[in-house]
C-alpha cells in the first residue's frame, strides 16, 4: 500500500505535503468519518440536500493520508502495527475481559 501510494504522489512535481499540512488533512478526514457515522448511527441525520458517502470511502480517504504521512516521513507503516500488536499482546493482555470458550458454544 505504501509503495503504490508513493508511486502516485511521484507522479508530481508537488510531492508529498509537510507533515503539518498532512495532519490539518488527517483531522479534515477524520472529521468527514465521524460525520458519516453520526449519520448512520447517531441522532444527526443527513438532509435532504446532502449527497451520500460511503463510511468505508471516508475510511479509505483517512489511509491514503496517513499513508502518505508515513511515507513523508519514512515511516514503515507494517512495522508500526507490529509495534502496537506487540503492545497489546503483552502489556494490554489482560486488560479486557476475554470471551470464555463455553461462552462462544452458547
Amino acid at each position: 500500500m505504501q509503495k503504490e501510494v508513493d508511486e502516485y504522489i511521484s507522479q508530481f512535481k508537488e510531492g508529498y505535503f509537510s507533515p503539518l499540512a498532512m495532519t490539518a488533512r488527517l483531522t479534515e478526514e477524520l472529521g468527514e468519518l465521524a460525520r458519516e457515522i453520526n449519520h448512520y448511527y447517531g441522532e444527526k441525520k443527513k438532509k435532504s440536500s446532502e449527497g451520500e458517502k460511503a463510511i468505508d470511502e471516508e475510511l479509505g480517504d483517512l489511509l491514503f493520508v496517513l499513508t502518505c504521512l508515513a511515507n513523508s516521513l519514512d515511516i514503515d507503516m507494517e512495522k508500526s502495527f507490529q509495534m502496537v500488536m506487540t503492545k497489546f499482546n503483552t502489556r494490554d493482555k489482560d486488560r479486557w475481559t476475554r470471551i470464555d470458550a463455553q461462552e462462544e458454544k452458547s
